[in-house]
């Protein structure tokens, strides 16, 4: 009778799943860098303007983008940092903040949407232009850029769902940038591939290894 053993197989990572890890991250940092960029211009523009009356005439008004909500701006620099701390940390270290990640995006959205009608800032400055707290503005009209706001949320979005799907395949920050400056260690044979360890195969692909035999160059 053959013998069946009940030991599990070792799982190995393809060399297209790398890849498809690699393709990931770069799509990830360029979303979030572009994303947070986006917002942060965004906030800068011109999102509302109106008219208050003073002495008998029309005084014109335009509130920007943190005149009416600093929201989508601290949001987007939150994301930023969390797009960077995603190679400092691992395992579920790095799941929590791609999920950091992706719920500043949200908010950047949420925020920037809900700005995009908004007439409380330039309320507040009719009131302090006619010296009236009850005057309010009038002819309010509103432009795109809280739109645009959004669009770079919503990038954050999708480069911290990216982390959160494909993060575990992407490197982690090297110990070599912790260590000081000290004398080179001797140069050293690369260690063994683990194929358990999608890391170790990624590292063989850059030293120019293939990773799916056991032959070196």
């Amino acid at each position: 009778m053959e013998h069946v053993t009940a030991v599990p197989q070792p799982r190995t990572v393809s060399v297209g799943a790398l890849r498809a890890g690699r393709l990931s991250l770069g799509l990830a940092l360029l979303f979030g860098a572009l994303g947070a960029a986006v917002a942060l211009l965004a906030t800068r523009q011109e999102w509302s303007a109106g008219t208050a009356t003073v002495a008998g005439g029309d005084f014109p008004l335009t509130a920007s983008g943190s005149d009416v909500t600093g929201v989508p701006a601290a949001l987007a620099i939150v994301g930023l940092a969390a797009m960077v701390a995603v190679f400092a940390v691992r395992r579920a270290g790095r799941y929590a903040v791609a999920g950091l990640l992706a719920l500043s995006g949200a908010g950047t959205v949420a925020a920037a949407l809900l700005g995009a009608s908004d007439s409380a800032a330039l309320d507040e400055k009719a009131a302090e232009a006619s010296g009236n707290t009850a005057a309010t503005v009038d002819s309010l009209s509103h432009t795109a850029w809280p739109y645009v706001a959004a669009v770079g949320g919503a990038l954050l979005l999708l480069a911290g769902l990216l982390a959160l799907r494909y993060g575990r395949m992407w490197p982690a920050m090297s110990g070599r940038y912790e260590r000081g400056t000290g004398p080179r260690a001797p140069h050293r044979a690369p260690p063994p591939v683990d194929p358990d360890r999608p890391e170790d195969l990624w590292k063989a692909l850059d030293r120019g290894e293939d990773p799916t035999n056991g032959d070196r160059p």
